[in-house]
């Protein structure tokens, strides 16, 4: 089994909700035909209006995501995959990942086809420059995990290690993040640190995630898009 991430970008000139219906409606059914799990991404009106974090080093922006779980990313065996996504948008990437759940869902666990509680906040990570992908690897997964879900409301936290891109030009990223929060995290600060009504946790909270963070992420070589997540097909864990 493996696990295919794939960015889409849409026609500027297709309206927002027409895509975000495409891509749950059909598209998602043609590709749960043919894989163990498919989980969209997408950005409607529910995180719209958010103030949680994002940032943009890929212009334009990718405008959603698509998770796959097959029996194999090999070329041949992942074309019909391809050619359903090629025709959803205009423009796409894919990339092989490693997953580790470091934080499974088990509070608000998925439903088939339905929106996931909370929002999903998806974060590719390019490889700073002044480290090694060792080094770097050692300063988010060893070192990082446990700020992570320490000083955050995360109820499900993932992290992708891209093993190789899967499609021509695709960005450079070493990484993709999906971390699940309370929808009240959408717009409080507090809440997003899980530190509501503490000023003082909040401080530290925020204080301890930044000094991580700036230990292996280059803040020119993210995007930071919160979503909302649907599980069109749940993967079996």
């Amino acid at each position: 089994m493996e696990k295919i991430i794939y960015a889409l970008w849409k026609d500027p000139a297709e309206d927002d909700a027409r895509f975000n219906e495409r891509l749950l409606g059909g598209l998602a059914e043609r590709l749960g035909e043919l894989a163990h799990a498919v989980r969209v991404n997408v950005q409607d009106d529910s995180v719209s209006a958010g103030s949680s974090p994002r940032m943009t080093s890929t212009r334009p922006q990718m405008d959603a995501v698509i998770q796959l779980w097959l029996p194999s990313a090999n070329d041949p065996e992942r074309a019909a995959a391809d050619a359903i996504i090629a025709d959803a948008a205009p423009r796409h990437a894919a990339w092989l990942v490693s997953e580790s759940t470091i934080i499974a869902n088990t509070q608000h666990p998925p439903m088939p086809g339905m929106r996931t509680e909370g929002f999903s906040q998806i974060v590719f990570l390019g490889l700073p420059p002044r480290l090694s992908h060792d080094g770097w690897r050692d300063a988010w997964q060893r070192q990082h995990s446990a700020v992570a879900v320490d000083t955050q409301s995360n109820f499900e936290y993932v992290q992708n290690l891209i093993i190789r891109p899967l499609s021509y030009g695709a960005p450079a990223y070493a990484a993709m993040v999906e971390e699940c929060f309370p929808a009240a995290a959408l717009t409080d600060e507090a809440v997003y640190f899980d530190a509501a009504g503490d000023p003082a946790r909040l401080a530290e909270n925020q204080r301890l995630m930044m000094e991580s963070c700036a230990r292996f992420i280059d803040f020119d070589r993210i995007d930071c898009i919160p979503t909302s997540q649907f599980d069109i097909r749940p993967f079996a864990r």
